[in-house]
Order: C-alpha cells, then sequence, then structure tokens
C-alpha cells in the first residue's frame, strides 16, 4: 500500500532548473514514478523577467499543462561580501530566488484549488540556518522563500495543498564542482559535515518525491534540510 502512495501518474509536474542537478534528478525520480515532467531552464523561461513568467504559464494553460506540482529549484546566488553587494544583482537575485517562486504558486493556485490536490515545493538552502559569509543576500532570498512556505501552507492545507521547503546542504552539482575540486578546499568542507560527505543531486530526489506524492500528503509547512546534519548545532 504504502508504494502505491508514491505513484504519481496522472499528474503534470513542474521542476524548474531542471535540465541539470538538483532538479533534474528530482525531475529524473517524478517521471520514474509516472509523472509527465515539464523541464525547465533559463531558455524556455528566464525567472528574471517578470513577464516571461506569466506568457510563460500562459503557454502551459493553452496546452492544458497547468502544474499538479510546482517544484521551484531555479535560483541564482553571487559570493559576494555585503558591503560591495550591488543592489541592481541583489534585485536580480530577490526576484528569481523569491518574486518568481510568488508568481508561480499564484498562478499553479487556482488549478490545484479547483482540484483539490496540489504539491508547492521550493529549493532552499542550508544557508537559510547557516549563512555563507559572502552569500548573506542569497541566504536572505532562501529564508524570504522558506516563510512564504509556511504563510501559504497554512491557508491551503484544507484544500488538500501541501506547501514545503525542501533544503539542501552542499551538493557536488555544477555550481559547487569546481570548489569541491580542489582537494584542500574539499576536505574542510566535508570536515565541517557530520556525515563527512557532501551530497550528489539524486540525494535530494527522495525528499522531493515523498513530498510531492500522497505519501507525504499529511506534511506542510515544513523544511526538510538534506544536509548530511552540516545545520546542526556543533
Amino acid at each position: 500500500m504504502i508504494k502505491e502512495k508514491f505513484d504519481l501518474t496522472g499528474k503534470i509536474a513542474l521542476v524548474t532548473g531542471s535540465t541539470r542537478g538538483i532538479g533534474k534528478a528530482i525531475g529524473d525520480a517524478f517521471e520514474e514514478y509516472g509523472a509527465k515532467v515539464i523541464r525547465h531552464d533559463r531558455d524556455v523561461c528566464d525567472l528574471s523577467d517578470p513577464a516571461a513568467i506569466d506568457a510563460f504559464f500562459a503557454k502551459l494553460q493553452a496546452e492544458g499543462l497547468m502544474p499538479d506540482i510546482l517544484v521551484a529549484n531555479a535560483s541564482i546566488q553571487a559570493k559576494i561580501p555585503w558591503t560591495e553587494f550591488p543592489l541592481d544583482e541583489a534585485q536580480k537575485e530577490m526576484q528569481v530566488n523569491f518574486f518568481a517562486t510568488l508568481r508561480m504558486f499564484q498562478l499553479c493556485y487556482p488549478k490545484m484549488k479547483a482540484q483539490k490536490w496540489g504539491r508547492m515545493i521550493v529549493l532552499g538552502s542550508v544557508n537559510e540556518r547557516r549563512p555563507h559569509p559572502d552569500m548573506c543576500v542569497y541566504a536572505a532570498t532562501k529564508s524570504a522563500q522558506e516563510n512564504l512556505v509556511r504563510g501559504i501552507a497554512r491557508q491551503v492545507a484544507a484544500e488538500g495543498i501541501t506547501v514545503n521547503n525542501l533544503c539542501p546542504g552542499v551538493f557536488n552539482t555544477d555550481r559547487n564542482r569546481e570548489c569541491l575540486s580542489d582537494p584542500v578546499y574539499a576536505s574542510k568542507v566535508t570536515a565541517a559535515i557530520p556525515c563527512h560527505d557532501y551530497a550528489m543531486p539524486e540525494d535530494a530526489a527522495g525528499a522531493a518525491l515523498l513530498l510531492a506524492s500522497d505519501a507525504g500528503r499529511y506534511i506542510t509547512g515544513s523544511t526538510i534540510l538534506v544536509d548530511g546534519g552540516l545545520a546542526l548545532p556543533g
């Protein structure tokens, strides 16, 4: 019986930033369990452009592809000390990482409400709990996402919609591959992680599948850390 609850057959899932890294692994898992996955990258829809988001969803609506499951995975980050952080770059990070998520939630909500079933998932970051010194703005955008999740989750829970924050730690993805290829730096990073290892993209897929399926129907407004214990006090 529990195996059947993970089945996503008949569901449409939009995973932003799903042509590589964590997003691709999540999309692959959803497809394995029967979902139709809409793959997204910047060429499909530039999340830094609010008009592009509305146009993209209008196209999905016209094609009968409005999502039952939305995973807001795509994000941008710049490693710049806060004292030198350009305001235009900070505004771009907030648009892609926060405002785009809000708008996509708004656009997906009517279908989810009408059918009394929906899943909204954001990809947060361990930086919400332990901000990198040069990524204070990125951490702030992710904290804003987490508060949005909790605020919306309470309002839509009775409508069969769950809203959750999946929070990765250090993953060996394209974004981190260059720095993790330095053995000295990689050793320093893994030493700070209780599991003494960094994650691979597929390590996030199981938690995402849980949150997207009926197996996770009673989980909402939550932050699930996939970080090897990095956020634990120590």
